[in-house]
């Protein structure tokens, strides 16, 4: 891994034009490149079936993402968590090619090419998901407890416009899994919130300016 000292900048001849790769940002020990921004850019947007669209703003968002995902990187090989198969990815993959695609391994590929992306690219964001998912349930499901008297509370709160849906079986017993499983989850991504929060108070970072103009 290079050093920060290093000169990082490096030249790529694409159809007779030079593209620089610098840093952008500097994230505890660790630098993100320009690439990296670009490459976050085409990632989301193309899985967000969004037009891309690579300005300041939606670089600086991209370099927020990709801070947290160093933050999460590092607590993961810190903690020794668990991690997905690579073969996850791929099965994520798969799932997308039929959902969106139409099963056309062809239609994605001509998608992808429009982005400036690739399916290893694509299959590696798609692992990353995974892993942040993974990491989250492996990290704060344990400290989350939904009592009896939250489930029955919330039940009591929204029984009136569950009844307004004119759902059949409203009632608390046959509503007690599921709204037991989203307090659960809501009250895990309060703790990663407040988690990444602190982690994110300690951590230094240094943007390039240059870099988001």
């Amino acid at each position: 891994m290079r050093t920060l000292g290093c000169i990082l900048a490096s030249s790529i001849l694409l159809s007779g034009a030079v593209v620089l790769d610098r840093v952008a940002v500097i994230a505890g020990t660790h630098v993100i490149k320009t690439s990296d921004i670009d490459r976050d850019i085409r990632l989301t947007q193309f899985l967000n079936r969004q037009a891309l669209n690579i300005t300041p703003a939606t670089k600086r968002e991209a370099a927020e993402r990709l801070i947290t995902q160093d933050i999460i990187r590092q607590e993961i090989i810190s903690g020794a968590y668990l991690r997905p198969q690579e073969s996850e990815g791929a099965t994520l993959e798969v799932d997308l090619r039929r959902d969106q695609f139409a099963n056309s391994s062809e239609r994605l590929h001509d998608a992808l090419q429009k982005y400036g992306l690739t399916e290893s690219e694509l299959r590696e964001r798609l692992l990353w998901q995974i892993t942040v998912l993974q990491f989250i349930n492996q990290r704060f499901r344990a400290g989350v407890v939904v009592t009896d008297e939250d489930i029955r509370n919330y039940y009591n709160q929204h029984a009136a416009e569950l009844r307004k849906q004119q759902l059949k079986n409203i009632t608390l017993e046959t509503l007690t899994p599921k709204i037991k499983e989203m307090l659960e989850g809501e009250r895990i991504n309060q703790s990663f919130n407040e988690w990444l929060d602190q982690a994110r108070q300690g951590y230094r970072v240094e943007f390039k300016q240059e870099a988001f103009e």
